[in-house]
């Protein structure tokens, strides 16, 4: 066990979001940084302090979609993040609101083909078995 940490997980987390409907994933395409800029990712961002990731998750949707939704569970690995963080995905619904680039350049649905062919950021191509069997079962 590393100096300082608990028996839990305390790593800052930064939540991404499977967002699923009619068979297609949404995603969202990166402004910055500019190693970043143009490629596409799931929509989320920093859980803050005193949130659960449910809840963190909910609001970074909400600033950067106008969405509601529901956070589901877990999907996939942990990927580490410099900095002692790291970035977990979860599978969501969409409750109300459709979604708009707030924060992106722009969003997309994509179907698993498209998801196989889309210029990802490497931290979510971790998790591309994963979403493709969310697309197959929805």
């Amino acid at each position: 066990m590393r100096t300082g940490a608990s028996n839990r997980d305390d790593r800052r987390e930064v939540a991404a979001a499977a967002i699923v409907e009619d068979g297609r994933l949404l995603l969202a395409q990166r402004v910055s940084p500019p190693e970043l800029a143009g490629r596409w990712e799931l929509p989320g961002g920093k859980i803050e302090p005193g949130e659960t990731p449910a809840e963190g998750l909910r609001r970074e949707l909400r600033e950067e979609l106008g969405v509601e939704t529901v956070v589901g569970a877990r999907i996939g690995v942990d990927v580490p993040l410099p900095n002692g963080m790291v970035l977990r995905a979860y599978a969501v619904e969409l409750k109300s609101g459709v979604p708009v680039a707030l924060a992106h350049a722009a969003v997309r649905w994509v179907g698993a083909a498209d998801l196989l062919g889309a210029d990802l950021v490497p931290n979510d191509r971790a998790w591309l078995p994963e979403l493709i069997g969310l697309l197959a079962v929805r």
